[in-house]
């Protein structure tokens, strides 16, 4: 965990964390964290939106008006409805199965678009996304254009098992997935695999983005020598 917990923390002019949970997994506890974007017109933009409290609300309002709920990938919408039902007036984006996928475990999502390979025109000229495929599997990673930060979600994680129970940091090596170093783990490279070509072009065209900074829904951030470090992480794919 990297605490504290449930609270904007700055890490670029206009973007800030907020890490949380645990996130329960098959039983395993892993750390998640939201990341926040302001846009242009001032609105916050929230990425895989944590844990709803009154105080991380209020928190964020300080910061700018509510305008997009983005849940980035097939397993990050669990605490949509809560952020939702909070602010009714915000849009959420989602990719393609996520409002069924959600509907079937007896959630409702009023999604304002599916989210792919290219932006909405709410944020066009301002976040860059591509889009990662693999079987019942969709991810879209952002690239925020003014600091040049690329938010990820599962595709690369850098989980630290120092920080986390014995038995967990001992399964996030093995699937090659621990941090600082960071990879992609085990079992999202073999549901990313029948696409592997195009998911190539999209690590490349991320790496031409030549992000300063990169920042995972699990782990260590990468706060210096993103691009560098994307590589690394992503070079069995590349």
């Amino acid at each position: 965990m990297y605490p504290p917990l449930d609270v904007p923390k700055p890490v670029a002019d206009g973007v800030w964390v907020v890490d949380s949970g645990p996130m329960m997994v098959l039983g395993i506890a892993i750390p998640i964290r939201m990341t926040v974007l302001r846009l242009e017109d001032g609105g916050l933009w929230l990425h895989s939106p944590t844990r709803h409290t009154p105080a991380l609300a209020e928190a964020l309002q300080a910061l700018g008006p509510m305008r997009h709920l983005v849940s980035p990938a097939t397993a990050h919408w669990v605490h949509m409805p809560a952020w939702q039902a909070a602010f009714p007036r915000a849009l959420l984006w989602a990719p393609a199965g996520v409002v069924e996928r959600a509907r079937g475990q007896g959630a409702v999502l009023r999604a304002a678009g599916v989210l792919g390979a290219e932006p909405p025109a709410d944020w066009a000229g301002q976040i860059a996304q591509a889009e990662f495929l693999g079987r019942g599997f969709h991810e879209i990673a952002f690239h925020h254009q003014a600091s040049r930060t690329l938010v990820l979600t599962d595709v690369v994680q850098a989980m630290e098992p120092r920080l986390l129970p014995w038995w967990v940091g001992l399964l996030v090596r093995a699937l090659g997935a621990a941090g600082p170093a960071g990879g992609t783990p085990r079992h999202v490279r073999l549901v990313l695999r029948p696409h592997r070509a195009e998911n190539r072009r999209v690590a490349e065209r991320l790496l031409a983005l030549a992000p300063e900074r990169v920042i995972f829904a699990h782990g260590r951030i990468f706060a210096a020598d993103g691009t560098a470090m994307l590589r690394r992480a992503l070079r069995w794919l590349l």
